[in-house]
């Protein structure tokens, strides 16, 4: 699905070649401040790389126009965007954005099941807790349904047993619906449970690929 050649950025990245499949579960791992978040961004072209070219679906991306390459390639940051508003608000607000039909209120529940957030949907979200927020921006990004999910580090706010229920369903709905999942983890554990391929970045080049 992802194709990089000679990809070259800032001092931060120095990557040969690397290709990331299509309908699987992909953990990108490695020591915090190794390259594993700038990696993700260039996916989606939130930066574009100093040299060398990146291929989504064997088109460079920076040919993609950008916002049609972000409605099928979304990304979840670490410290993920609370929009002022209700709980409900917040759900809503990727696929008001991409133009995309509003699902149902009983949608809108599955998703907050699926995360694990017991929350009303008129609750400002800004009361929420650090774990909270994490979770109702993750059922944001689950909503809008895209080809790609890109997420970064989408389970660091929460406790062990939480975790793997969410992960366990994410998974689930990606390998259900044909989807890809690109996750960035610091946990080995998540990697080896649920990941289909590993990919380990140190100091900023790949230095291990693991295919289950």
């Amino acid at each position: 699905m992802f194709i990089l050649k000679n990809i070259r950025y800032k001092n931060i990245l120095s990557i040969d070649s690397l290709e990331i499949p299509s309908g699987k579960v992909t953990c990108i791992t490695g020591e915090s401040g190794s390259g594993k978040s700038t990696l993700l961004k260039l996916l989606n072209n939130l930066i574009s790389p100093d040299e060398g070219e990146i291929l989504f679906k064997g088109n460079s991306v920076d040919k993609i126009n950008p916002v049609e390459l972000r409605r099928k390639v979304v990304m979840l940051s670490q410290n993920p965007v609370i929009f002022d508003g209700t709980v409900k608000d917040n759900l809503l607000a990727g696929l008001v954005f991409a133009n995309k039909q509003l699902p149902s209120q009983q949608r809108l529940s599955e998703v907050l099941e699926q995360v694990r957030l017991n929350k009303e949907f008129e609750q400002n979200a800004d009361s929420l807790s650090g774990g909270e927020k994490q979770r109702l921006s993750l059922a944001r990004v689950l909503l809008m349904d895209p080809e790609v999910f890109l997420l970064d580090e989408p389970s660091s706010s929460l406790d062990e047993a939480t975790e793997h229920f969410i992960i366990d369903g994410l998974v689930n709905h990606t390998r259900q619906s044909g989807k890809t999942l690109i996750m960035v983890t610091h946990s080995k554990k998540v990697a080896e449970v649920f990941s289909d391929y590993e990919i380990t970045i140190a100091d900023g080049k790949v230095s291990g690929r693991r295919y289950k």
